[in-house]
């Protein structure tokens, strides 16, 4: 069996890759749980940092080559491959950085009588073989959030990768091992739903790192075996709250960039945007106007700026959920129709029902709602009635609005001023509700990749 890596654009072959059968990947999880039980035999820190920056380095030295191979694969538009590129290339140095950072602490024994005389202190240990199972749209970042931290832990890990853009993850994967990391320490692991579901919960299988959608990452969770601890990230429907009076232009690039990246292929793309009714009609109209402008076509173009949804599936579905929700009152800006069987147009639509799936449900295409109020406080409520919950953002001039928004707002984080897509991989990351359960981010994903271990120690008194 092998799957078929086609370009998204011309949807034009581009290369072939074997996929795993259980047989292989039982042996793997025997290895990963034979190489974790064998404590004496766990590679040291230092040997950790130095296959990491050896990767990083080699990374730096192909970074153009896998740029290149983002938008082969995946679609995305070139300037922005390059950006993923130089983002996983940061976030291997991040591992490394996270590992100089980390460590255990001091526990008070004493603040008890019970505790007198005794020293605790902390130190992290690897929680053992990771499972992990990667999206899409960036198929390089998304395979260096979750693997490297699993070398920079000391965890065995084994990786899949989504079908449609397994080769990044082959070069990550192989980087690794030509850094100096053992294979059976990392193990790329294409196969079909069926292996990654036994894969995924087997009881060799301490930690398992999911990325893709919700309806997946929850039914897998239901299926976990006992012990096995989790992280999943999901997607959204992301709100933006824009305040009275705010200069507009600085707004309007920003949502574009937020809601168009990667022709919203992004877990917390702009989605829904709450604007002021007096001011609803003229925002929509500019926004409407930039979005034509955007340059669409063949992402190896460097001046592309929204390239091709990952499968003509996704062209077909976006379609449809911007007809329905034009046909049920919303009113079209700009866009709303496919440019060819891989490419749909940058779309802006006004006020689409509450009901309407570009309303209630994740689009993950190049759409973006306004929506307008007379009431901030019932477009907060709008903005929270869904049951994802993400990255939010509000847009205003007055710190008021700005700590309201914050406090009101449903989100795991608030951007003032900026678009809900803003991300460095060192801070949190977190989807809630339906949208995720943990906390990523480098340093973050260690952690849970890990376990504090304790130390107690009860010293002997000088009487005894």
């Amino acid at each position: 069996m092998k799957t078929i890596v086609h370009n998204p654009f011309d949807r034009e072959p581009v290369a072939e890759v074997p996929l795993i059968d259980w047989p292989q990947i039982d042996e793997w999880l025997n290895e990963a749980q034979l190489l974790h039980r064998d404590r004496h035999g766990w590679l040291a820190v230092h040997e950790r940092i130095a296959i990491l920056r050896r990767a990083a380095d080699i990374m730096r030295g192909r970074a153009q080559d896998l740029a290149l191979q983002i938008v082969r694969e995946g679609g995305k538009p070139l300037i922005d491959a390059r950006v993923e590129a130089g983002r996983a290339i940061s976030s291997v140095d991040l591992c490394v950085q996270a590992l100089s950072d980390g460590g255990g602490h001091e526990i008070p024994m004493d603040l008890t009588e019970a505790g007198a005389g005794r020293t605790a202190y902390t130190f992290r240990e690897p929680i053992g073989p990771v499972v992990a199972i990667s999206a899409f749209n960036h198929p390089l970042n998304l395979i260096v959030h979750q693997v490297a931290p699993a070398v920079a832990a000391g965890c065995p890990v084994l990786i899949k990768p989504a079908l449609e853009t397994p080769l990044s993850c082959q070069s990550f994967v192989s980087i690794l091992h030509e850094a100096g990391l053992p294979e059976a320490w990392c193990r790329f692991a294409p196969c079909g739903n069926d292996i990654a579901e036994r894969m995924v919960t087997d009881p060799r299988t301490a930690f398992f790192s999911f990325i893709g959608s919700a309806k997946i990452g929850w039914m897998l969770r239901s299926k976990l075996a006992p012990g096995t601890r989790i992280a999943l990230e999901h997607g959204g429907a992301a709100p933006v709250i824009v305040d009275n009076g705010v200069e507009r232009a600085a707004v309007i690039a920003s949502l574009l960039k937020g809601g168009f990246y990667h022709s919203g292929q992004v877990c917390v793309s702009v989605q829904r945007v709450f604007v002021p009714a007096a001011e609803l009609k003229d925002f929509a109209n500019d926004l409407g106007r930039a979005a034509e402008k955007l340059v669409v076509g063949d992402p190896a173009d460097a001046q592309t700026q929204c390239g091709p949804l990952i499968r003509t599936e996704e062209v077909d579905r976006v379609e449809r959920w911007v007809d329905e929700a034009i046909a049920a009152g919303g009113t079209l800006v700009c866009g709303g129709s496919r440019l060819s069987d891989t490419l749909f147009s940058p779309t802006v639509i006004v006020d689409p029902p509450e009901s309407s799936k570009v309303s209630q449900e994740e689009i993950f295409g190049p759409v973006i709602c306004v929506y307008g109020y007379d009431d901030i406080d019932l477009a907060i409520k709008q903005a929270n009635a869904l049951p994802y919950s993400f990255q939010a953002a509000v847009f205003t001039d007055r710190l008021s609005i700005a700590n309201h928004c914050i406090q009101s707002l449903a989100g795991s984080a608030v951007m003032v001023n900026d678009h809900t897509a803003f991300r460095v991989d060192w801070m949190p990351f977190a989807g809630l509700r339906r949208s995720g359960l943990g906390v990523g981010g480098i340093p973050y994903t260690m952690a849970d990749m890990s376990i504090e271990k304790m130390a107690v120690w009860n010293w002997p008194t000088a009487a005894s």
